[in-house]
């Protein structure tokens, strides 16, 4: 099925054949919360390619597979797109754990997987293009902002699995070595329910900390607010920071739910731009006005694109020419202006803390000029506050 593949794109350049691309987004089990976004975007940019024309005369055609939420899902699918199907690049994964399922599939078969999901950095691989944050570009940031505003005592709450463990590895050596404590740290399974953070929340009650740095991710997110909620705390004082909490969780859980709570990410639906205001018009108008959209989505579009105006360059799927050839590319993001950053293959986005209002959006209180160069081992900020 490669050397087919491969034969389409290289030997016979003239061929009117889609151009076949794999994607992988969960749209049933714990994780369809936010993955269904991805594939949405996704999808939208494949339509708006499509509907230009496609590249060079040739349609993209997106293969999709549903891993409904199990991490060996996504290695077994990945292996399916690139053997059976005879597929070189795959748009998927939202968790570290589905990417460090399907990174042996890519590298051992020298696919190209591109990854639109803040993680916790700490990787390279030739086979990845990572789009999404990296912590110099949330962490750092999100970090001096809570200390500045509320205090120097976190408290951590996440679901246990590598990137809540290794996120708050990051976040930890940032607040002692800023002069901060963390006086709490809990994990909790994948598919916890509300009454499993009761418990949790006493703890919290109980430690008295100035902030809870939350690294839950899918459903489970939504119910650690409204545990939040339901047992009295007050944002104000007392807010929950994250960097997982999209416009889509603030959805799921209730507007006044989630009011007063922080998240960094490189882009929210009030982004002011342009492009943003075309996007969101877009999305709404296939979706619906009242489906938001968010930080994993606009990665998922904005790396399609990327994906597209190398194509056009390469007019190959060759893993190696197309990895080679989008290094240093840019794309008016709906964010601004995002990069393939050469050094890593990580991109550089931009910076922004937002506090989620009673509307379900983010009001932005604060932006880096700029997009941020991605630095995935933190190799410029001595894991302290000083340099940001």
């Amino acid at each position: 099925m490669q050397g087919k593949e491969m034969g389409n794109s290289v030997k016979d350049p003239h061929t009117s054949a889609p151009w076949r691309v794999g994607v992988l987004f969960s749209r049933t089990g714990f994780m369809s919360v936010i993955e269904e976004t991805q594939l949405r975007g996704t999808l939208i940019a494949i339509d708006e390619i499509n509907e230009n024309g496609g590249i060079n005369g040739r349609p993209i055609e997106p293969v999709i597979y549903d891993p409904g939420s199990d991490v060996r899902s996504y290695g077994q699918y990945a292996k399916r797109l690139m053997v059976e199907d005879g597929i070189r690049t795959i748009f998927g994964c939202y968790t570290s754990a589905s990417r460090k399922a399907v990174l042996p599939v890519v590298e051992r078969l020298d696919g190209l997987l591109w990854y639109p999901t803040l993680y916790e950095g700490f990787e390279f691989s030739p086979n990845v293009i990572y789009s999404g944050a990296t912590p110099n570009q949330n962490s750092v940031q999100l970090c001096k902002m809570l200390m500045e505003q509320f205090g120097t005592r976190f408290y951590f709450v996440g679901s246990d699995y590598i990137y809540p463990r290794e996120s708050n590895r990051v976040m930890r050596e940032l607040v002692r070595n800023s002069g901060g404590t963390i006086v709490g740290e809990r994990y909790l399974r994948l598919e916890a329910d509300r009454t499993e953070f009761i418990p949790v929340l006493r703890d919290i009650k109980r430690a008295q900390p100035d902030v809870i740095f939350s690294t839950v991710v899918g459903e489970s997110t939504t119910f650690l607010y409204q545990a939040y909620h339901d047992i009295g705390l007050n944002p104000k004082s007392l807010p929950i920071a994250s960097l997982t909490t999209t416009e889509a969780e603030i959805r799921a859980m209730g507007y006044d739910v989630g009011e007063g709570h922080y998240t960094a990410a490189s882009y929210f639906q009030g982004v002011e731009t342009e492009g943003n205001s075309r996007f969101v018009a877009r999305y709404r108008g296939r979706y619906g006005d009242d489906e938001p959209t968010n930080t994993c989505l606009e990665a998922s579009y904005f790396q399609v694109n990327l994906f597209a105006r190398t194509l056009e360059q390469t007019n190959s799927l060759d893993t190696k020419l197309l990895r080679s050839s989008v290094m240093g590319a840019e794309f008016d993001a709906p964010q601004g202006c995002v990069s393939i950053n050469p050094l890593w293959g990580h991109a550089d986005v931009w910076t922004r803390i937002g506090r989620a209002n009673r509307r379900g959006q983010f009001d932005i209180v604060f932006q880096s000029p700029s997009s941020v160069s991605a630095d995935p081992y933190l190799v410029g900020y001595g894991r302290c506050l000083e340099n940001c």
